[in-house]
């Protein structure tokens, strides 16, 4: 509707998944055509907050983090009034373990209720009010760490107009993480020790117990540098029988210190793990720690072995990804070892406590995958700038690294290559055949000129060529076989670009391929490169040769096609042909010849690497009409950057350590552990219950995904068996990885029953068991007497 034209924003009404209603009448406006495209505008919103002084008389909605305590946040809004009166009146805060405190704390309480008109409460938790007056004094890492993350996000939003403030009042407590057990007054006195206020609230049993506990901690950026100061603060592994580990195979960048705060300028390159342990120690020097640089995983299994794990009182999870979790969650299962597990994503976090047979595991629940874009919109149809970047990122990927490596791997070992592709006889190899040879043939470069001639013509292909094609096959009144507009929402239709010397954007896009391909051909850049005009000079040499369209060229538009490459009709045939021309060509090059592949780096600004990519990516969206960005933008897409921020990483592993009380304690219940979603963003704070594993019963048994049955003392087959048996089990099969040990059908697999389990392992499924290993798994396929299947947990075999 040409009246919705004069850039004027609306007001969305109703908005559906691929519709929406604005609020004006639009009667007598112009017919709608087709296409458009509309542009999210937000509206800034103004907050009235009210002065405390009134506020806390008519505090409004309070923000609720726990629903399962709807009733909490209006007694401890009383609560700290009461404190606050406290301490006006006696000059001092209440005594941990202090009964005649306690209860003065607990009658202001009724008398602040009491004076009230409305919103009165009908009734005082006494018991919530003197752990609140135990407690009032101390100052605790993990709450200081979890409230300094929300605080700091308030922060920034009063600084930046950005996200939503909290309004007003926000009370949370985690009343659940002292100890089960009833304190001693006794047991909360001071010390004189670093721990003194941690001790006033939890008493010094739990002190020791994180002091001689054994953590392992997997992961040293971002959560794990959090981690590691918040338990040198808490003391934890820091006794004489403390230990913990902690492992991470990376190496310190320079995007890590925005927020991994252990590390400094001067650490780049060096391990994490190693850095990390350094700092935490000097947070507190008496902490016990051992720093590895081994990522956990099935090939580090004789590092972390079983004595390792089966020591363990704690693990914790400071992973970026979904892989090496699942992987820690599958061996904390196998040893029944507690697991706290979290993670952030910008303004996001979760947590998860994974506790031995009172919750699910980490593995029992999956997100969905995350949707990935069709290689048809990428390459062809590109609707926004995530797409353009990633087709940059790709081409840079292919031109600058992948096809150097593969001419590399050509000229070092040339039988062995042709062989191998000659063998596949594919598509693929025959598409890799072929850069290979434009890049020793027509695309090889000798002088820096070469390399500027290369790039203008990159740019002619990539933003004006291509896109003629596109529009040539596909015009712009194209019609679907259905009849409807081909270039209908999302597909943009796309305009070719115009070089132009005077467009600084387009010469620096030239500049950055240049020198990227010189690079690659290991030609010396010239100083004057960087002059524009000397640039645009050099530039105004090449010819670029006229386009001509094809009639023939097939265009991918299935949105479900993985590969871009489309097959001929034979394959072996054209390599065949290619291998001839490699060869000729490969006789003309000087003797050593070689390309050097760049690998990308995001995190140089000297290297054109991002230079290049978001010239790419921003030429792309000027042809489909999408908005462009700058190189940090860009960079942050392209570099595939997990988007992570000091304050939701200080909640996380604030809240993760809340939890870690209650771990090492020891006789909580599920109903006390909670898992944690927040957005500091909107702001929202969801705490709830873990969910508790699945139950198999059978007879007067009942199991989980927690339990494993173990059997020791070297059984034989027949042992195994007859021990099942007992347990009113019938094993049929039973097998040591992919290999069958036993089965009821094969008559020749009776002739086994005497021989031990290991040794059936040994020889039918060669099973390697190495010195450190005391037993393997098998799984045992039951039935009851009625002949239905059981699914029986794990079993281990105990042969050393």
């Amino acid at each position: 509707m040409t009246e919705l034209n004069d850039g004027k924003p609306r007001k969305i009404i109703s908005a559906r998944p691929y519709a929406f209603t604005i609020e004006e009448d639009t009667t007598n406006y112009a017919a709608y055509e087709r296409g458009g495209i509309v542009t999210q505008v937000k509206e800034p919103k103004v907050l009235k907050f009210m002065p405390l002084r009134e506020a806390i008389k008519d505090p409004g909605d309070f923000l609720l983090s726990d629903f399962s305590k709807f009733d909490r946040p209006p007694i401890l809004h009383l609560a700290f009034q009461a404190l606050d009166r406290f301490v006006s009146v006696s000059g001092r805060f209440p005594v941990a373990g202090s009964e005649e405190d306690a209860q003065r704390l607990i009658s202001f309480v009724t008398d602040l209720n009491n004076s009230l008109s409305d919103g009165k409460l009908d009734e005082i938790d006494q018991k919530l009010i003197r752990n609140f007056a135990f407690g009032a004094r101390a100052v605790l890492n993990p709450m200081a760490a979890m409230f300094g993350g929300i605080v700091g996000q308030e922060v920034v939003k009063a600084c930046s107009g950005k996200f939503h403030p909290l309004y007003q009042f926000f009370y949370f407590d985690s009343v659940e993480s002292l100890p089960t057990e009833p304190l001693d007054p006794n047991d909360l006195k001071p010390l004189n020790s670093r721990y003194d206020a941690q001790i006033s609230v939890f008493g010094n049993k739990l002190q020791k117990k994180l002091e001689e506990a054994k953590a392992f901690v997997v992961g040293s950026g971002a959560l794990g540098c959090e981690f590691l100061k918040n338990l040198a603060l808490m003391g934890v592994c820091c006794g004489d029988k403390g230990k913990l580990t902690i492992t991470d195979d990376d190496v310190i960048e320079k995007s890590n210190l925005t927020r991994q705060f252990l590390f400094r300028d001067w650490n780049i390159g060096q391990a994490k793990s190693t850095v990390a342990a350094t700092a935490a120690s000097l947070i507190n020097p008496r902490i016990h720690i051992e720093a590895l640089q081994n990522r956990a995983s099935p090939e580090t299994e004789s590092v972390f072995d079983d004595t390792f794990w089966e020591n363990l009182s704690v693990v914790v999870n400071a992973l970026d990804n979904v892989n090496a979790r699942l992987y820690i969650d599958q061996r904390c299962l196998y040893f029944q070892k507690p697991l706290l597990e979290s993670g952030t994503l910008g303004a996001k976090c979760n947590t998860q406590m994974v506790i031995p047979h009172l919750t699910e595991n980490y593995g029992a629940s999956r997100d969905p995958p995350e949707k990935q874009a069709p290689m048809c919109t990428v390459h062809s149809f590109p609707h926004n700038i995530d797409h353009c970047l990633t087709w940059a990122r790709s081409e840079f990927e292919g031109l600058l690294e992948k096809t150097p490596a593969e001419v590399n791997a050509y000229l070092i070992n040339p039988s062995d290559y042709i062989s191998a592709m000659q063998k596949a006889g594919d598509a693929q190899a025959r598409d890799t055949l072929d850069r290979v040879l434009e890049c020793l043939d027509k695309e090889r470069c000798d002088t820096f000129q070469d390399c500027i001639t290369w790039a203008r013509l990159r740019f002619e292909d990539y933003f004006a060529d291509r896109v003629k094609q596109l529009t040539y096959t596909f015009p712009e009144d194209a019609t679907t076989s259905s009849g409807a507009p081909f270039w209908s929402a999302p597909k943009r239709f796309p305009r070719p670009l115009q070089f132009s010397v005077d467009d600084a954007s387009h010469l620096q896009f030239l500049l950055a391929a240049s020198v990227l391909r010189a690079e690659t051909f290991g030609i010396p850049i010239p100083d004057w490169v960087k002059s524009l005009q000397k640039l645009a000079e050099a530039v105004d040499k090449v010819i670029v040769p006229d386009f001509q369209p094809k009639k023939d060229v097939k265009i991918v538009t299935d949105e479900k096609a993985t590969s871009m490459s489309a097959s001929s009709i034979d394959d072996a045939a054209v390599i065949n042909e290619l291998v001839m021309k490699l060869e000729m060509f490969r006789q003309q090059l000087p003797s050593g010849y070689k390309m050097n592949p760049i690998q990308f780096e995001k995190d140089d600004d000297t290297n054109y690497h991002m230079d290049f990519i978001a010239g790419l990516a921003n030429m792309r969206a000027r042809n489909y009409s999408i908005p462009e960005v700058d190189k940090l933008k860009a960079k942050f897409i392209a570099g595939r950057i997990i988007p992570a921020i000091a304050t939701s990483t200080a909640m996380a592993t604030g809240l993760v350590c809340l939890e870690l009380y209650k771990v090492l304690d020891g006789g909580h219940k599920v109903e006390d552990y909670r898992n944690t979603f927040s957005n500091l963003a909107l702001p929202l704070f969801s705490m709830a219950e873990p969910v508790p594993p699945k139950v198999i019963k059978h007879q007067d048994m009942n199991w989980t995904v927690w339990d494993r049955w173990i059997l020791k003392d070297n059984p034989t087959l027949r042992e195994l068996l007859q021990w099942l048996q007992n347990k009113g089990l019938n094993a049929y099969s039973i097998s040591y990885g992919s290999c069958l040990l036993y089965n009821s059908m094969f008559p020749k697999h009776k002739e086994r029953m005497d021989r031990k389990m290991v040794d059936l392992a040994k020889e039918v499924a060669k099973a390697d068991l190495p010195p450190y290993r005391k037993h393997f798994d098998v799984v045992v396929a039951c039935e009851d007497d009625e002949d239905n299947d059981v699914d029986i947990p794990q079993m281990s075999i105990y042969f050393r």
